[in-house]
């Protein structure tokens, strides 16, 4: 096995990364980033040698193989996340080998919908797509210009950043109309600075951002009415 490790004082969690394409790359270095303590595996050593430096460990492990998971510390792991999607048997394997190493928590990547179904039922914690996940992100943004970010809650609830647009500038934010849309204000924000939320008699600027809490039709339908 080729690898690289260093200690981590601040260590927080242990995340298992497997498949150190560029998804799985990303997702490794940002845990690390943050002071977790981050292996990351891959049978391409290239991939390996590229990221030896950046994680805790990075190593050469066919996640095929349930012993080599097992020798490679991968069971003491508190989170995995299985990143290669295009070797669909070598995904479905790495995921059946973590949960019976022990691994409390296991998210996969899929890329197509029988993948998605397959990693499902084997009880998979969370199963993503990150091309299109980040597609729809992207068009959301693109479709309506005073959208600068969202947040996706789960229930059909969604955090929104919009900037403010000309036609609000110099109003209170009190007399923003998000309320009859349903929406309620968590932050105005001019910059870094937090000015107020609901109920608030701050007067709005030109780029200020204004983070609204609601539903997504409902928040379409204010981004509409400002438009």
């Amino acid at each position: 096995m080729l690898g690289a490790k260093r200690k981590n004082p601040e260590r927080r969690n242990t995340f298992a990364i497997v498949g150190l394409g560029t998804f799985g790359t990303a997702v490794a270095k940002e845990l690390r980033r943050f002071g977790n303590h981050v292996i990351g595996i891959d049978t391409n050593e290239a991939r390996v040698s590229l990221c030896a430096d950046e994680l805790s460990q990075a190593l050469i492990v066919d996640a095929r193989d349930e012993v080599a998971l097992r020798q490679a510390g991968l069971a003491d792991c508190d989170v995995a996340l299985v990143a290669m999607g295009s070797d669909l048997e070598a995904s479905i394997l790495a995921a059946i080998n973590l949960k019976t190493i022990g691994v409390p928590v296991v998210w996969a990547k899929a890329t197509t919908k029988t993948h998605h179904r397959i990693l499902s039922k084997l009880k998979v914690d969370r199963v993503i797509h990150p091309e299109v996940d980040v597609g729809m992100h992207i068009a959301q943004v693109l479709h309506n210009p005073l959208v600068r970010d969202y947040v996706s809650l789960g229930n059909g609830y969604h955090v929104v950043n919009f900037k403010i647009p000309e036609s609000l500038e110099g109003k209170a934010l009190m007399d923003v109309p998000y309320a009859a849309h349903d929406l309620r204000c968590i932050a105005l924000m001019r910059g870094t600075e937090f000015l107020g939320q609901d109920g608030a008699s701050c007067s709005l600027a030109k780029d200020d951002l204004l983070i609204l809490l609601g539903k997504r039709a409902d928040l379409r339908n204010f981004a509409s009415s400002l438009s």
